[in-house]
């Protein structure tokens, strides 16, 4: 009986024995990687609430922003909500904290109304109490007609999905005028488009009027959620404003991920999106 206990003894302190070692060993581990981690966790949340890195994916803002654009958008610029995260998603956010309106001309990054998990871009033309109407493919905001001047040609890239994919159309550019005067370029193949005669659209307080900067290639406030489009933008929807243009790359047009190094385009690295 005697021999079995001090047995029995000896294997719960060798058990003891493991059981402190491998708590030392966890409590070492955690003592070398913590300062590292933190130091890593302060600089992503940081750096989640100030900016975030997005990919363009459509030709819809040419030329402003092109297919295969890497960009980052600033989060302060608007406020912030559930959205700020990087990886939220659920219906429109009802709170807010230091919430702003974005301006006519702001290039925006948002949530799609319906379809949160999509992030697009466009370009807020309208603000809540606006009267927004496309006539004969002229803009006309607030019952006058903006500003439009001819810019030359520019080259309009078909998307992914487009056919032929990755292919470059001659359209017309212009430079247009907002009544806040602020301008940007956008393209034009024709005026008679399925959206370039459209009632007027009167925007609901707290929501936007966003629109593509490739007039002729955007479903934006122009096309009813129904039909795919954005509709009235909820302001609480934006997570950012598009600031600058880290790299480009004309992946359509890369045999694969290998080749998209030969296919920087070097004009558009470290561009501002105006």
């Amino acid at each position: 009986m005697t021999r079995s206990w001090w047995f029995a003894a000896w294997i719960r302190l060798r058990k003891a024995l493991r059981r402190y070692k491998a708590a030392e060993r966890s409590r070492l581990v955690w003592d070398y990687a913590k300062e590292p981690l933190l130091i890593f966790g302060a600089v992503y949340m940081g750096a989640a609430a100030l900016a975030q890195p997005f990919y363009v994916p459509s030709g819809s803002m040419q030329p402003s922003l092109g297919i295969g654009d890497f960009l980052i958008a600033t989060k302060f610029s608007y406020g912030y909500n559930r959205y700020s995260l990087p990886f939220a998603s659920g219906s429109t956010p009802t709170q807010q904290i230091f919430a702003s309106l974005p301006q006519a001309g702001d290039v925006v990054v948002f949530r799609k109304p319906g379809h949160e998990s999509q992030t697009l871009v466009k370009r807020v033309v309208g603000l809540p109490g606006d009267r927004v109407q496309m006539i004969a493919g002229r803009l006309w905001i607030n019952g006058k007609e903006l500003a439009l001047r001819p810019d030359g040609i520019g080259k309009a890239e078909n998307g992914p999905t487009e056919d032929p994919p990755g292919a470059y159309e001659e359209v017309y550019r212009f430079i247009e005028t907002l009544p806040n005067g602020r301008q940007h370029p956008i393209y034009k193949k024709g005026w008679n488009g399925f959206f370039d005669d459209t009632p007027e659209y009167v925007v609901p307080p707290g929501h936007l009027f966003v629109m593509g900067d490739n007039r002729d290639d955007s479903a934006d406030s122009r096309v009813p959620l129904e039909r795919n489009g954005v509709g009235f933008l909820p302001a609480a929807n934006v997570t950012g404003r598009a600031r600058l243009v880290i790299v480009s790359v004309d992946f359509v047009n890369a045999d694969g991920v290998w080749e998209w190094p030969l296919n920087v385009r070097k004009d558009r690295t470290l561009r501002q999106v105006r």
